[in-house]
């Protein structure tokens, strides 16, 4: 099955990051969250990965190609000047680089990739975000349910410490900043079919508006829920968060 990793993004609350280089390329440690990503993925077999560039895509443009240790002029397959793949056989990947345009938003991203998604069903996950989702169940709901897309539910961190109360005002419990366990947001990551992307416009559609709600209006949209750990690279601190994690010896996502 196929990886659709969107990575063109400004990522402009990291700007003391992203000035230079592309969100995604943010190092988590000594490696860029993206490629953190794609090990996440490669744990499950998952191999084939297309990865939607747009800001500053040369610099995983750069990254990838001298990662495969040959020069672009000697790539698996220059397809154009915005198509490269990448074979990294010590790494067991294949890696296609796709130029998506600087100013496509997400929606605009995953439909100037469909030529090349094919019929089958894929995956797609944002360049930003780090998890323990199970992949395999993700794919099995998604072939149960039988929808046009599943979205990956999941809880998010809190931003300050939470508080409960008793009926008198008391304090019972106080928490800094837990994972909370009511409510739920898009995990982003999805699994999908191909004629979902009739839904998406053009490049100024946003995927997480008129294509998403629309698959949630015709009853095609499915939420597998994950409970375990779950953050996005948002900014300084979420970096920082991450970095802490790696730091203690197996992180959650690894």
């Amino acid at each position: 099955m196929k990886v659709v990793i969107l990575a063109g993004g400004l990522g402009t609350r990291l700007s003391e990051y992203t000035n230079k280089i592309p969100k995604p390329m943010v190092p988590i440690g000594k490696k860029p969250i993206l490629l953190h990503i794609i090990e996440s993925y490669k744990k499950y077999g998952l191999r084939d990965f297309y990865i939607a560039l747009g800001y500053k895509g040369e610099v995983i443009k750069k990254f990838f190609i001298e990662r495969s240790k040959i020069s672009a002029v000697k790539a698996k397959k220059i397809i154009s000047q915005k198509e490269i793949e990448l074979l990294l056989p010590e790494e067991e990947l294949n890696i296609t680089l796709i130029d998506t345009g600087e100013d496509t938003m997400t929606g605009g991203r995953l439909k100037r990739l469909n030529k090349i998604i094919g019929k089958d069903s894929f995956l797609m996950t944002y360049g930003d975000g780090l998890s323990n989702i199970d992949i395999n169940a993700l794919i099995k709901s998604h072939k149960e349910k039988k929808k046009l897309v599943t979205i990956s539910a999941v809880h998010p961190i809190a931003r300050f410490g939470e508080l409960k109360l008793n009926s008198e005002g008391d304090v019972i419990s106080f928490k800094e900043k837990p994972q909370l366990q009511q409510g739920w947001i898009n995990g982003g990551f999805f699994v999908i079919e191909p004629s979902f992307i009739e839904f998406i416009k053009d490049d100024s559609t946003i995927l997480e508006k008129e294509p998403l709600e629309k698959a949630a209006d015709l009853n095609e949209l499915s939420a597998f829920r994950h409970e375990g750990f779950w953050h996005c690279m948002d900014t300084q601190r979420d970096k920082e968060f991450l970095e802490q994690l790696l730091e203690k010896g197996n992180p959650p996502w690894i």
